[in-house]
């Protein structure tokens, strides 16, 4: 039977293991793409449409289908649309891959969540300052949390990545003043990341205390001597709201808030969006342009304040 032939809803098997196979998506993703996926097969079942071919979907179909979403007895929040629509997108992109008719995938577009401008939480120069001079670099505990926050702020790293750096990528830093390391980071994407003088400084005096053979660049001194050592990224997670809390900063202060604070210094120094985007690891250019909304309102406040126009009478 031609693929042509083959109902949507049969496609999807195949489509799961494109992800795992040619896309080299994570079990989770592949979990997450079932799961959205089967909302829109029930769906198509409730319609009649189990048997769909691929080149039978069209625009009524996708709108009807969004109109399913934004209309559930339990709302769905845009956000949350959003994942089913992409999921869908997905699929029309497999699609056209294997040459198989089907919609383009450009027609489903995507609802804007006006809470996301919201939700890009940054601080100050000086609110970061606090926050990365506040542990007590007196102890081995106190040390290695500052040169976590270093870090965080230095490369934009994810929780998860910094979880993951082994001390091994770093066993040439004792003579040099910078430093840049492969990672790979969401959806197995592998990018360069690159540390500040100042990062490195920290990291060293760090790595000075360790006289150990683990593994991991960040260990827990609490857990047992038979485990990995390796700190969790609940741990980090607890280590930045501490010291957001010791520096008196906002309360939203998490890992990804200095991933945000050091995009956005990036932007506010005139950094192009396509470096910040090679910097963050995005692999869409639209992820990193939820940074211009913070710019943008900071030039409006600046045109407000210092533009002749103001002052002019009627």
């Amino acid at each position: 039977m031609k693929k042509s032939n083959i109902p949507i809803i049969k496609h999807i098997p195949n489509f799961l293991d494109y992800l795992e196979v040619e896309r080299g998506l994570s079990n989770n993703t592949q979990i997450n793409y079932k799961r959205y996926l089967k909302k829109f097969s029930l769906w198509l079942q409730s319609k009649n449409k189990e048997d769909l071919l691929p080149h039978e979907l069209n625009a009524d179909d996708i709108w009807d289908y969004r109109l399913h979403l934004a209309r559930q007895k339990k709302p769905l929040s845009k956000l949350t649309q959003n994942y089913y629509l992409i999921a869908l997108r997905s699929l029309l992109t497999y699609f056209s891959d294997k040459d198989i008719q089907s919609i383009p995938a450009d027609k489903i577009k995507l609802p804007k969540d006006p809470k996301k401008e919201q939700s890009i939480k940054f601080l100050t120069l000086d609110q970061i300052e606090k926050l990365l001079t506040s542990p007590d670099t007196s102890t081995i505990q106190e040390l290695r949390n500052r040169a976590i926050l270093e870090t965080l702020f230095s490369t934009g790293l994810r929780v998860a990545e910094l979880e993951a750096l082994n001390i091994e990528q770093f066993k040439n830093l004792k003579n040099t003043k910078d430093l840049e390391i492969t990672i790979i980071g969401k959806g197995n994407q592998s990018r360069t990341v690159y540390f500040s003088e100042r990062a490195l400084f920290w990291i060293k005096k760090y790595l000075n205390t360790r006289d150990d053979d683990y593994k991991p660049l960040f260990i827990n001194y609490r857990s047992r001597k038979d485990s990995s050592k390796r700190l969790t990224i609940r741990s980090i997670e607890r280590i930045v709201k501490h010291y957001g809390t010791l520096a008196n900063i906002p309360c939203f202060t998490t890992p990804h808030t200095l991933r945000h604070t050091m995009a956005t210094d990036l932007l506010n120094q005139g950094v192009d969006l396509r470096i910040i985007q090679e910097f963050l690891g995005h692999k869409n250019i639209s992820t990193t342009q939820i940074y211009t909304h913070v710019t943008n309102k900071k030039l409006k406040d600046i045109h407000r304040k210092y533009h002749s126009g103001k002052d002019l009478k009627n």
